[in-house]
């Protein structure tokens, strides 16, 4: 006799379990069993076993009821969030372009402060990369609705290619259909091959570029797997640190250039004046340059102050003020009393160098006579503010811990950042001192130094606090001179590297690497492949993209950018975005230093808003004074009074935003493109485009970053 199986039935569930969880703690788990095959019997018998089946296909059907009744509930809150949170975008969209500015408003005004009475910039060279943007925009929208109607009118369109449904031209009917055939033909004969070739030469540099940002990660990754770092000479015993017997304690000139900075002004002052070195051994020059009187007299009483105290700190201010910063050094290195020092140590005014920066970084020029700088790396106090801190976090720790110390470790050479960092004031001198013909003149002295063979020393592992721009105007400006200048002085400079000593290898990283691929190719096919030809790709699909030009390479290469900031891993994916998004300003700043245009020549000092790290919150902490019996207490009441009236005084000053029509006329492209893309059923490239166009979008109405004041 067969063994019976029934007790299988008895113990267990029929069907497949299903569990739902409900969201609001106060519901109950639910376990809801599928139906099994004899729910679908026809008819039934009156047995126990198929009344107990039918009550327990009840229970299902009302549990079924319930959970779709919560479905049903879920979903309606959802679709209310969603139209909240559209109508909360839309509102902040609508305040945001009715206070903002345009970005021609603010350059003109930037342009007049910047200048100083200067003749303008003309308004026409400034408006064409503008002009043609605009011209691919209407182009592209007119295209977009040419090819919707011709989608419904029965051309059908597959991915990759176009899927014609003509047999013969005499086969075409109608006007529209006729005209739309001559406009396949066009694009197939005319447009397609040039844009393709256009396309092939961007992928060809985009992956040079990319190459060469994974060499630069194995060069590091070697550095860290075999723990080299610069070595300083030993100090030997330093008996009498004031005097400098026995120990190497050179006489040093420290330089803090500023220019209306009054929000910084005293913590760069006061961490110069810690210094850990003896003070008969070092001067400290604050050269000021700002233009405010009310800044210079807080700036004169700073210094007293610290003077009273006892500190060897000088008070500079010039009359004529030409040349921004490379004319305020230029003038501090002229003073007599230079030439009894050795070595000087440049600090901007938003750095905070830690007291024992000088005994880390003046060793390495111990009898080491061919170094000529050595470079600390930055540090930010404020890299979590916002998420535009967050993004140029990311792009700054890769520029330090990957390129700066990797052409230090390998070719002892790199461009000098313009703060931070000690030179040899005779290396100055050989290479012909500060000159002011470019606005990056850091990278100019740099540049000719090591075309006379002078070496320069990376310290990773020495940081200097700073700040970072936290609203976008600042930003842009910033990154506008940084892109500019370099091609500026690539002009300049170009002959002098082809007729120099230095070997040829050192003369092809020099031209090619340095200046070329880093400074000039990167914007220009970050800035031609992904938001010019990735879109008009979409309106002719016979010139193609492959996916992994567009998603995969990009995501590579980010990834390796977010290795040295492993913390901002949640943002690799804004940091793309980003990174293309900025691209216009830096292609604009590439051209206009290429070319020599106006904009090439503004220096607009970047806006800083001087914020305390929390190093010297501490430090402040351990130097205050231990209330004892019979010394006064300050007024606590008094210093409320004091900050809620700067709190008043910080109110009244009208925040307002920028509305930066090129990064709102690329959205409106992209986002076009990427309606278009749906036709062809690209899913990759409708994805990067519309997430593209958002990001453009978001930066054109400046909500990204803080309001600038």
């Amino acid at each position: 006799m067969a063994p019976s199986f029934d007790w299988w039935a008895n113990e267990g569930h029929k069907g497949t379990p299903v569990v739902v969880k409900m969201e609001n703690p106060n519901w109950s788990m639910v376990e809801l069993e599928s139906p099994s095959e004899e729910d679908f019997l026809i008819g039934g018998d009156s047995t126990p076993s198929s009344r107990s089946h039918d009550k327990a296909r009840n229970k299902n059907a009302k549990q079924l009821t319930w959970v779709l009744l919560l479905k049903a509930h879920k979903a309606a809150g959802c679709l209310t969030s969603i139209a909240t949170a559209t109508f909360t975008l839309a509102s902040a969209v609508r305040r945001r372009v009715a206070s903002g500015r345009t970005d021609a408003d603010a350059d003109d005004a930037a342009t007049d402060n910047s200048r100083g009475g200067r003749e303008k910039e003309n308004t026409t060279v400034k408006s064409r990369i503008y002009a043609c943007i605009k011209v691919f925009l209407w182009l592209s929208v007119l295209l977009l609705g040419f090819e919707v109607a011709a989608y419904f009118k029965g051309w059908h369109f597959g991915a990759p290619e176009l899927q014609y449904l003509l047999a013969t031209p005499l086969g075409v009917k109608g006007a529209f259909n006729s005209l739309y055939s001559r406009w396949v033909l066009i694009r197939v004969e005319y447009l397609a091959p040039p844009l393709q070739f256009l396309a092939n030469v961007c992928i060809v540099l985009f992956l040079i570029q990319s190459m060469d940002r994974l060499v630069l990660c194995l060069g590091c990754f070697w550095i860290k797997f075999k723990k080299i770092k610069p070595v300083p000479k030993e100090y030997g015993a330093a008996v009498d640190p004031e005097s400098g017997e026995n120990g190497f304690f050179p006489m040093v000139l420290v330089q803090i250039p500023m220019c209306n900075e009054k929000e910084v002004y005293q913590q760069s002052i006061a961490a110069v004046c810690n210094l850990d070195w003896p003070k008969s051994r070092l001067l400290i020059q604050v050269l000021d340059d700002s233009d405010d009187p009310t800044t210079q007299s807080l700036i004169k009483e700073e210094v007293q102050k610290w003077q009273q105290e006892g500190a060897n700190i000088l008070y500079r201010h010039r009359v004529i003020r030409d040349g921004y910063k490379a004319g305020n050094l230029k003038s501090a290195m002229n003073c007599s009393y230079v030439k009894d020092y050795e070595f000087v140590a440049i600090f901007d005014a938003d750095f905070q160098p830690t007291p024992d920066f000088l005994k880390r970084t003046v060793p390495h020029f111990k009898d080491n006579e061919e170094v000529a700088l050595v470079q600390a790396r930055w540090s930010f106090v404020n890299k979590d503010e916002n998420l535009l801190t967050r993004l140029q976090n990311i792009n700054l720790a890769f520029h330090f811990e990957v390129e700066q110390q990797v052409n230090g470790i390998f070719i002892n050479f790199f461009g000098f950042n313009g703060t931070a960092g000690v030179w040899r004031i005779k290396a100055l001198e050989d290479a012909g001192g500060w000159l002011e013909r470019t606005t990056v003149e850091d990278m100019d002295i740099a540049v000719r130094a090591h075309l006379r063979g002078w070496k320069f020393v990376f310290l990773n592992d020495v940081e200097c606090q700073c700040e970072l721009p936290e609203s976008y105007e600042a930003y842009r400006k910033q990154q506008h001179r940084w892109h500019s200048g370099p091609m500026q002085l690539f002009r300049l400079c170009l002959l002098d590297v082809i007729r120099s000593k230095i070997s040829l290898w050192k003369k092809f990283n020099m031209i090619f690497l340095f200046f070329l691929l880093r400074k000039l190719i990167l914007p220009f096919y970050s800035f031609t492949l992904f938001c010019i030809i990735l879109p008009m790709t979409m309106f002719v699909p016979e010139a193609e993209l492959p996916a992994w030009v567009v998603c995969y390479i990009p995501a590579t290469m980010s990834f390796l950018n977010i290795l040295p900031a492993p913390k901002s891993f949640p943002f690799i994916v804004p940091y793309l975005l980003f990174e293309n998004t900025m691209s216009v300003t830096k292609f604009n700043a590439m051209i206009s230093g290429l070319f020599q245009l106006g904009s090439a020549y503004e220096w607009v000092v970047t806006k800083k808003s001087g914020r305390s790290s929390e190093g010297d919150l501490v430090a402040l902490i351990d130097k205050e004074p231990k209330h004892q019996r019979g010394v006064s207490v300050p007024d606590l009441e008094e210093m409320k009074e004091e900050i809620q009236k700067q709190e008043k005084l910080a109110s009244r000053k009208k925040k307002h935003n920028r509305i930066y029509v090129k990064e709102l006329s690329l959205a409106f492209l992209l986002l076009t493109a990427s309606a278009r893309s749906l036709l062809s059923a690209q899913g990759i490239h409708f994805y990067f485009l519309l997430f593209q166009g958002i990001s453009f979008l978001l930066v054109g109405l400046d909500l990204i970053g803080e309001q600038v004041e």
